[in-house]
């Protein structure tokens, strides 16, 4: 266990998904870089709060993800809102398509991050919320934070 949380370091992560979505399920997927666009993100320099993932002609892929220019490259820098491919099995992409038809489902980036010196990015099948669910769970947030307060000062 202790292995995994080394060999994993968070790039970007999209809380705003968890926010506006109920997450049903989550699929880890690599993403096609080319050489600066790996370089740029060892700096970090990576965000997916934009970002959404589509399905076209038996391939995913991830548009509007925003990864910016290397400083040291010059000619071999990509445009940094370019179409990605997601690298996953036919088998998940012709699931993923399947239950992405049920209305209301959609295909959300949630995570990326370097795994064993890979780019990885995990993303969730999700249904979106409405406004009185996205109410509810601030809610039971505010809830949890004050009930947290309240017991760190009862045993101080």
């Amino acid at each position: 266990m202790a292995q995994e949380a080394q060999a994993r370091k968070l790039i970007a992560n999209n809380k705003k998904a968890y926010h506006d979505y109920f997450i049903e399920e989550k699929y880890e997927a690599g993403i096609e870089l080319f050489g600066t666009e790996v370089k740029s993100m060892r700096q970090g320099k990576c965000s997916i709060k934009e970002s959404w993932i589509s399905i076209d002609k038996g391939e995913a892929f991830i548009m509007g993800m925003n990864i910016s220019p290397y400083e040291k490259g010059n000619i071999f820098n990509k445009d940094p809102l370019r179409v990605k491919k997601l690298l996953l099995h036919k088998a998940e992409i012709r699931k993923l398509e399947q239950q992405k038809m049920v209305q209301g489902y959609t295909l959300v980036p949630l995570e990326v991050y370097f795994r064993n010196g890979k780019v990885k990015i995990e993303i969730g099948l999700a249904k979106g919320k409405k406004l009185y669910d996205k109410r509810a769970d601030m809610a039971k947030k505010d809830q949890q934070r004050e009930a947290e307060k309240e017991f760190k000062q009862r045993f101080k």
